[in-house]
């Protein structure tokens, strides 16, 4: 019994902070914006204990600041932090692209291509949200092909502090042809087993991220 109601509560937190994750992500909870206890609570119909276990968890994942005089607030990302996360993310999935390459099975690699297949036909019809799904799914993929269970914890955490700059940016891309060939070329690499320039094409990708932001330009 003792379980069951350990489970439940753990299972309510994870919720409660999905909740939260999203809403930061979209920007329905904006930068610098308070995230009050009780008004929360209210809201999502839980107690106030499940709903500090979630924000703790947001906290870790650097997307709230927790103060003893202003409670939880949705942090603030500066263009220089984003720039350091980008180039590490940049780094990690560099290192995965070189091992999915070496690892991925034959169907593991067509499952990609699948992938790839749905979201070049979601640009096709300027689907932005499914496509950013589908982009996010193979990023994720490709991670996790790679076996390393180190690597995929760091990427997940990293990951899901640049999300939200990534999802915004996604909305008002002017480049998105680019992203799109830039995918092309990571497939290709993937699809012919080249460690050396998967790894290259992905981390091409991803390393002008911070350069795009710093200068207040679309991500892709």
């Amino acid at each position: 019994m003792e379980e069951a109601v350990q489970s439940s509560h753990a299972g309510l937190v994870e919720k409660v902070a999905n909740y939260l994750r999203e809403h930061i992500v979209m920007d329905h909870f904006q930068p610098g914006q308070r995230l009050p206890e009780r008004t929360l609570a209210v809201e999502l119909q839980v107690s106030r204990t499940p709903l500090r276990e979630a924000l703790k968890i947001l906290a870790t994942e650097g997307l709230v600041v927790i103060s003893p005089h202003r409670g939880a607030v949705v942090a603030e990302v500066s263009p220089a932090d984003i720039k350091e996360k980008a180039y590490v993310l940049s780094v990690l999935e560099q290192a995965a692209a070189e091992l999915t390459c070496i690892n991925a099975s034959d169907d593991d690699i067509a499952e990609l291509q699948a992938l790839h297949y749905e979201m070049k036909a979601c640009f096709l019809r300027r689907d932005r949200q499914s496509y950013f799904r589908l982009n996010q799914e193979i990023h994720n993929r490709i991670v996790a092909l790679s076996g390393n269970s180190a690597l995929i914890d760091m990427h997940a955490n990293l990951s899901r502090q640049l999300y939200r700059v990534r999802y915004l940016s996604n909305q008002k891309n002017e480049k998105w042809a680019t992203a799109m060939e830039e995918h092309e070329a990571i497939m290709a690499a993937l699809e012919s087993r080249d460690p050396e320039q998967a790894g290259r094409e992905l981390r091409n990708h991803l390393g002008k991220t911070w350069i795009k932001y710093a200068n207040g330009e679309p991500i892709a």
